[in-house]
């Protein structure tokens, strides 16, 4: 047998051998390995995206529960966050915030339909509004209140973001995105009125151009221009609220993805290592050779 068949068969067996080592290696460790540290996970239902179950034990501190289920669950029990971290004197404040904004806000719309003052339709407006501030309060407040294992916690990250657009990048110490995503928001909120403001004055013209009374005015442009400029604000007015939404979104997800990567470790060890190996398996009557391929990156 000539050299050049020896070597070939030999790199054949060592790649074989390979093989079954990154193969075996791949059925014992599939499923056993950890990413977690086994301190850190909560032992709660993960089943579903919302567990009644895990709420429940929250409010009655029966068992932990996730940042993420009682903010949730807080947003139609009201102050359920609070009960939880056990700041039970805010209950009072809260629950009497939102009653009065609601019961002067009926109030108020009561007296203006009774008198037609446009100053009671005002005060049921800042009323309700006074509710949903409260509202909005309770459940930042429980929020901030949280008691958390890690900095920054990535449910806590994405719901500032959530509940307030850049606090999220705040809490992460990414400040300099905040202006950014203010920006593109505040700018795609702009638009919006712009727009709408201009597709209601074409619509306007529009209508009075096509309309079949004798004694309204003749607009100063035709019913095809006004018809043409009407869809064509509509269409950008659509296109703001898009804007909008995806900028709002995207620093939601912001947030969450660069709260996650702050354990990520990053270093500049690229390398490679190779070395013999022996590997017994299940299906194989004796033990075969190759070796292990180990990278770092």
């Amino acid at each position: 047998m000539s050299r050049l068949k020896v070597f070939i068969l030999t790199v054949l067996s060592l790649l074989l051998g390979a093989s079954v080592s990154v193969w075996a290696q791949f059925k014992r460790d599939a499923f056993t390995q950890n990413y977690a540290d086994s301190t850190e996970v909560e032992q709660t239902d993960s089943s579903s995206f919302f567990s009644m179950r895990e709420f429940a034990g929250g409010l009655t501190h029966k068992r932990h529960a996730k940042l993420k289920t009682m903010f949730m669950g807080s947003t139609v029990v009201i102050g359920g966050e609070q009960i939880y971290n056990r700041d039970y004197w805010k209950l009072p404040i809260i629950y009497g915030g939102i009653g009065a904004g609601i019961g002067g806000g009926v109030y108020f719309n009561q007296k203006w339909h009774e008198t037609g003052d446009e100053s009671f339709k005002r005060a049921r407006t800042l009323s309700y509004a006074a509710a949903g501030l409260v509202y909005w309060g309770t459940l930042m407040d429980g929020v901030y209140c949280f008691e958390s294992t890690r900095h920054p916690d990535p449910a806590k990250s994405t719901i500032y973001s959530i509940l307030l657009p850049g606090l999220g990048q705040i809490y992460n110490g990414e400040y300099w995105k905040v202006p950014i995503y203010i920006g593109g928001i505040a700018g795609g909120v702009k638009y919006y009125f712009d727009n709408r403001r201009n597709y209601e004055r074409y619509k306007w013209i529009y209508d009075q151009a096509t309309s079949e009374d004798p004694t309204v005015e003749t607009p100063p442009i035709s019913a095809e221009n006004a018809l043409y400029y009407r869809d064509v604000f509509r269409r950008y007015r659509d296109y703001s609220i898009l804007f909008t939404a995806v900028m709002y979104f995207l620093q939601v997800m912001d947030a969450n993805v660069f709260a996650y990567m702050t354990d990520f470790e990053v270093n500049d060890d690229i390398s490679m290592r190779m070395g013999p190996a022996v590997v017994t398996t299940d299906y194989a009557f004796t033990p075969s050779m190759g070796v292990t391929l180990s990278l770092t990156f």
